[in-house]
């Protein structure tokens, strides 16, 4: 488990109770209308802060997908870009948008100086499987096609995501590797408490009621939204669940993840597959951090993020 400072500790206890307090007092995700979920997510009505946009810091861009136009939200460092950071939102397949993480994504290039690009992917139930993959892949495509000659950046790449957006940056770089033969396109990997095996690991299944951003009923609630009819076996397809994938020419990675999160043992799983097969594995492990820890003002967040940002800048310079 990563060490922290008591203090640190202190701080992320009582955050959870609060949490929990207010969550407990409105109704959860599962029991309201994505479409409700959605706008407080946009106005801030929920427990997530209020979106901040930076119009004089991001740009939006549009390519051309298999299924239509996809949305790129690209933020680019203060200091001349090394290369790009491929940048994939949660939500639960479900909820957010790649402009609904200014300030993080600011935060990201300035300190590794990758210049962020964030994938507006399309959201179940609309869109359910495969719709969200497809759009990463094909912006991981036109990236490493197109991107960097459009962008003006050297070509380097780096891809990551929290919760879906692990999942789905996971998903990407398997897809760039089983159906397009690339391998070491991508030079590392941010793994944010991603979800990777959609089927249910142990920590998903016994987690139970209790509201800390997830439950086990509130995954179910996003699983069902985005596999609508499929069996617990069929989800287990390594395109939906990368956990039972082969992970070989994986590039390095990063896993991080609370203690309290639902989301703990498929960190645990995939970093320890991740590095059996070969690939550099990194875990970061934070003391009762929850799902989601990484969107609030928290020392614990801050702490985080310093060792992605490390991370990220370590293996593009070793690159």
């Amino acid at each position: 488990m990563t060490a922290v400072a008591d203090d640190v500790l202190a701080e992320t206890r009582a955050f959870n109770a609060e949490l929990e307090r207010q969550l407990a007092a409105n109704p959860a995700t599962h029991e309201m209308p994505v479409e409700q979920a959605r706008r407080q997510r946009l106005e801030g009505g929920g427990i997530f802060p209020a979106p901040t946009f930076l119009p004089d810091r991001a740009r939006d861009f549009t390519i051309e997908g298999r299924s239509g136009p996809i949305g790129l939200r690209v933020v680019a460092p203060e200091q001349t870009a090394v290369g790009a950071y491929l940048h994939v939102h949660g939500g639960g397949w479900a909820l957010s948008a790649a402009n609904l993480q200014d300030p993080l994504l600011v935060e990201l290039a300035d300190a590794t100086g990758l210049c962020a690009v964030s994938v507006d992917y399309r959201l179940a139930p609309e869109h359910p499987h495969p719709a969200a993959a497809d759009d990463c892949e094909d912006a991981a495509l036109w990236l490493l096609r197109e991107g960097f000659d459009a962008l003006g950046l050297p070509p380097v790449a780096t891809i990551g995501g929290d919760s879906a957006g692990g999942h789905l940056s996971a998903v990407t770089l398997l897809r760039l590797r089983d159906r397009h033969a690339i391998t070491g396109a991508f030079a590392a990997a941010n793994l944010i408490y991603g979800a990777f095996d959609l089927s249910m690991t142990p920590s998903q299944r016994l987690w139970g009621e209790r509201n800390l951003i997830l439950s086990t009923p509130i995954l179910h609630y996003f699983g069902d939204m985005f596999l609508p009819g499929l069996s617990d076996e069929a989800r287990r397809d390594p395109d939906i669940s990368p956990l039972y994938a082969e992970l070989h020419d994986m590039p390095p990675a990063l896993f991080t993840v609370g203690t309290m999160d639902p989301l703990l043992d498929d960190s645990l799983f995939m970093h320890a597959r991740w590095a059996a097969s070969g690939a550099r594995a990194e875990l970061r492990t934070w003391p009762e951090a929850i799902h989601g820890f990484n969107a609030f003002p928290l020392r614990v967040t801050a702490a985080a993020r310093a060792e992605q940002y490390a991370f990220l800048r370590d293996v593009v310079a070793s690159g």
